[in-house]
């Protein structure tokens, strides 16, 4: 039994195929994306707060620790928002917590985002859509993506497949994805909420790696 500590939890994503062995205390900052979580994860300690800030309070209480920063600053949508006249600063909380955790850190960690649109700072580990900053070994393994809303990417055409990838993104209502089904449940964007969420095989497979060696990097 590990204490983990799952940070900018959302709706769980990750966590969902961590089972329920473990003591977990996830970090959501808006309330009622939390209250989805404790429905889903009844067993686990939701607390409501600023993740980044309890990062840095709480960091030594775990024996692992998850966190999936805000991402949309370092995506290559943000990059092409200047042909709309938009500039942004990335978010350095990002850069923040891989720097400290990488320095102060004794547990396990992961450091979850997507691929950027500028070259990163400390070169990540990649696993299929995301880069992942970690102090283990994280093996490469194909990602298979079986089902994506309603489509088959195993079945499905390279042409099939980037129709769907559209067509998905522009539901105003997805409400089921990855086995988080939304369905009846006041949010809003749900469409947003689901896709933030990271594929509950990949957090398993990562907290798998996490303890297969004790041989940290």
């Amino acid at each position: 039994k590990m204490k983990i500590l799952n940070l900018y939890a959302g709706i769980g994503g990750n966590r969902k195929l961590w089972g329920d062995e473990h003591e977990i205390t996830a970090v959501e900052n808006v309330p009622e994306i939390a209250e989805v979580y404790k429905k889903f994860f009844p067993n686990d300690t939701v607390i409501v707060a600023d993740a980044h800030e309890y990062l840095l309070n709480h960091f030594k209480e775990f024996d692992f620790i998850w966190s999936s920063p805000p991402c949309p600053t370092h995506s290559g949508t943000n990059y092409f928002l200047q042909g709309q006249g938009i500039f942004r600063y990335p978010d350095f909380r990002l850069w923040q917590e891989i720097i400290f955790l990488r320095y102060f850190c004794k547990a396990k960690y992961c450091i979850e985002n997507v691929k950027s649109y500028y070259e990163p700072i400390y070169e990540p580990q990649k696993l299929g859509r995301h880069y992942y900053w970690a102090n283990f070994k994280i093996p490469f393994k194909k990602i298979d993506y079986v089902q994506i809303g309603t489509w088959n990417r195993k079945t499905a055409s390279k042409e099939a497949q980037r129709k769907a990838i559209i067509r998905e993104a522009q539901i105003p209502e997805l409400t089921d994805l990855h086995g988080l089904d939304l369905t009846g449940i006041k949010l809003k964007n749900k469409r947003q909420v689901l896709r933030n969420c990271v594929l509950p095989e990949i957090g398993k497979y990562i907290l798998e790696q996490a303890f297969i060696s004790d041989k940290l990097i």
